[in-house]
């Protein structure tokens, strides 16, 4: 994959970026962990990023805290508004109390309960909007130009992409031998991003793979036409990832560093997270299991053996009630 100078250059600007973030104010460098059962049943190494240990139990409140951290005082007093599913929306509501700034969050109604008692457990105002994410941001969008609050996208945003990035500092540091693919959950596309413009900048032999929900592969309709597109609608069992149009930051970086985008049924996620429960004993939301659900998929497609893979579990946000429809649907799977 050879980039051109002004790709270089974007890459070396994240980087930077990513390298200067002050996130481990807040978030916590989370174990590389091996999946020895998965591994075996693969016939591959396969590596879990636990960002589902993160303080909000997901890798959201990297890129929160940097975007915050980083407000004007005038900005950080006027206060901040988001749209969000969730997991965005504990990160800001944590990193907002921890900087004193009022914040006030917009989920759509039909956000998992637990996410909503998390944003108002940690003092910020929760308005519920909307069916779905889109939504969610138009109201939140609104809301900010009415009140003078700067909105904090929860992926669309350079210093959100480098606070995500941080991951992909910690994965190249934490496994510095051979490696052949990074698999990463997609929505907006934040994430994969931060993760893509720094693994491809340093080893850009590193496949990077974004994985998304058959119901929201934003990123796969964009890649596949070369320009970012709206899905008519999208599916919210992997609320995390329920998003229609993929970040235009992101996507001027997902066009040249990613290598592939998979998409997995919700089926295929129930079994995901299973797989993770058998071999960390944790419990992950839809969209933190798309990773390993998508290496599954790529093992099957490609008929890979002995290779390094890493996948992000990207968050723990399940309403526990939801348990039993993914354990009925993981039993209907192989492995």
């Amino acid at each position: 994959m050879n980039h051109s100078p002004a790709q270089q250059t974007l890459l070396e600007h994240y980087v930077k970026k990513i390298l200067a973030a002050p996130v481990y104010e807040l978030a916590v460098r989370t174990p590389l962990q091996a999946a020895p059962a998965l591994s075996e049943a693969l016939g591959n190494r396969v590596l879990l990023k636990r960002e589902d240990l993160q303080p909000t139990f997901s890798f959201k409140i990297r890129g929160a805290y940097n975007k915050l951290v980083q407000l004007s005082d005038e900005q950080k007093a006027r206060g901040v508004i988001t749209a969000s599913a969730g997991n965005h929306a504990q990160g800001v509501a944590l990193a907002a109390r921890e900087l004193g700034i009022g914040a006030t969050i917009v989920m759509p109604s039909t956000s998992p309960e637990l996410k909503v008692l998390g944003v108002r457990s940690r003092g910020a105002e929760a308005v519920l909007h909307g069916d779905s994410f889109p939504f969610a941001l138009a109201h939140a969008l609104e809301l900010a130009e009415r009140s003078g609050r700067t909105f904090v996208s929860p992926f669309d945003d350079p210093d959100v992409i480098a606070g995500q990035g941080t991951v992909a500092m910690e994965i190249l540091r934490q496994h510095p031998g051979e490696l052949e693919a990074i698999f990463v959950p997609v929505g907006g596309g934040g994430l994969i991003a931060g993760i893509a413009a720094y693994v491809k900048y340093l080893r850009p032999e590193v496949r990077i793979i974004g994985v998304e929900s058959e119901h929201s592969a934003c990123l796969q309709a964009a890649m596949a036409v070369g320009e970012r597109t709206i899905l008519p609608s999208v599916g919210t069992f992997a609320d995390g990832v329920a998003v229609a149009q993929i970040g235009a930051y992101g996507f001027e970086i997902c066009r040249f560093c990613v290598d592939e985008v998979l998409t997995v049924s919700n089926d295929e996620l129930c079994s995901a997270i299973k797989n993770i429960y058998d071999d960390t004993r944790s419990i992950t939301e839809p969209s933190g299991a798309l990773a390993v659900a998508g290496i599954k998929k790529y093992v099957a497609q490609m008929g890979a053996k002995g290779k390094t893979l890493i996948a992000i579990d990207s968050g723990a946000n399940i309403n526990f009630d939801s348990l039993r429809h993914v354990a009925e649907r993981a039993a209907l799977q192989a492995v």
